[in-house]
C-alpha cells in the first residue's frame, strides 16, 4: 500500500515523464520515420455455388481451404513477384523477397488486401499496384488454362493505392509508445530509486 502511495504522490513526476516519452517519441517519428505503406485490393470470388453445387458443407470448406493455399502461394510464387520487379526497375526478385516489403492480408473469399512497404510513398504504391495486377494476370492465366486453379474463381482489382501512401505505422503510435515506455520508467524510478528517507 505504501508504494501506491508513493506512486500516486508523485504524479508530477508521471507527468513529465509522459510528455518527454511522448516527444522523444515524436522525435523518433521525424527523424527515423517508418517506410510508407500502400494498399491495394483485389476481389477473389470463389464462385462456390458452381464450384460444387450438390456437395456437402465439408467437401466446400476443404475446397475453399485448397483454393485459397494455392491463390497464396501464387501471390508470392516467382511469376508474380518477377512481374512486379519488372514493372519497378532497379529492384531484383531477390531484393523483394529478402526485404519483406510485401504483406498480404485477409486471404479468404472477398476482398485480398496487398501492402507494400518502401521509403518512397511512390515506389510503395507503384508495388502494391503491381502487385496486385500482375496477382489477377497470373489467377486468370491459370484458371484458362486448367493447371491447378478451379476455373470458376474469378478475381479483379477493386482498389489501387492513393499517393502519396500512408506511412506503416502512425505518428500518434510513436507518441503513445514512447509516453508508456516512460511511464514504466517514471514507476520505477519512483518505486525503487526514489527510497522515502
Amino acid at each position: 500500500m505504501d508504494d501506491v502511495i508513493r506512486l500516486l504522490k508523485a504524479w508530477r513526476f508521471w507527468s513529465l515523464g509522459a510528455l518527454i516519452g511522448g516527444l522523444i517519441g515524436a522525435a523518433v517519428f521525424y527523424f527515423a520515420p517508418p517506410p510508407y505503406r500502400a494498399h491495394a485490393v483485389v476481389l477473389v470470388d470463389f464462385n462456390l455455388e458452381q464450384a460444387w453445387p450438390q456437395e456437402t458443407d465439408r467437401q466446400q470448406f476443404y475446397y475453399l481451404e485448397r483454393e485459397t493455399r494455392k491463390l497464396e502461394e501464387l501471390a508470392f510464387s516467382d511469376a508474380v513477384l518477377d512481374g512486379v520487379t519488372q514493372m519497378n526497375p532497379g529492384l531484383t526478385l531477390q531484393e523483394l523477397r529478402d526485404s519483406n516489403r510485401l504483406l498480404l492480408s485477409q486471404p479468404a473469399e472477398g476482398g485480398w488486401n496487398f501492402y507494400a512497404d518502401d521509403a518512397d510513398p511512390q515506389r510503395a504504391a507503384s508495388l502494391a499496384t503491381a502487385w496486385a495486377n500482375v496477382f489477377v494476370q497470373e489467377v486468370r492465366v491459370h484458371t484458362a488454362s486448367a493447371d491447378g486453379l478451379n476455373n470458376f474463381i474469378e478475381v479483379e482489382v477493386t482498389r489501387t493505392p492513393a499517393i502519396p501512401a500512408d506511412h506503416s505505422l502512425s505518428m500518434s503510435l510513436y507518441i503513445f509508445t514512447g509516453a508508456v515506455i516512460f511511464l514504466m520508467l517514471g514507476s520505477i524510478v519512483v518505486l525503487f530509486l526514489k527510497r522515502p528517507q
